[in-house]
């Protein structure tokens, strides 16, 4: 009974969803916070959003077009390489060295994906 109540959903509607946590990240989904270890990172709607989707699927490979679709709405019709200045700006926020990235991984060709050796 207990944990049919914890993971359900709340009277109001809303699910409380687990925060992310991979090695020092953690990602808050309902206060919509990301910290590194004891340190608060600031990101933007599309930065928070993208990093969400990457750390909830380690391994997983997203080509941009997707991206585009699940992050900015299905009716964008921007250039697909919006997405590599959104994945450099968040990189410059969350990884220790931002030309050798640990975390947000390139796809050559492909798109990005979060690593899964954390």
């Amino acid at each position: 009974m207990l944990r049919r109540t914890r993971s359900g959903p709340s009277p109001d509607g809303i699910r409380d969803e687990a925060p992310i946590v991979r090695g020092r990240l953690r990602i808050d989904s309902a206060k919509r916070e990301v910290t590194i270890g004891e340190r608060q990172v600031e990101l933007t709607p599309k930065e928070f959003d993208l990093l969400r989707l990457f750390a909830s699927n380690p391994g997983r490979v997203f080509p941009r077009k997707y991206l585009l679709e699940k992050i900015w709405d299905y009716s964008y019709e921007g250039y697909d390489r919006t997405i590599d200045s959104h994945i450099n700006r968040l990189r410059a926020k969350i990884e220790e060295n931002p030309e050798n990235p640990q975390m947000v991984l390139t796809v050559w060709g492909i798109g990005y994906k979060f690593s899964d050796e954390q």
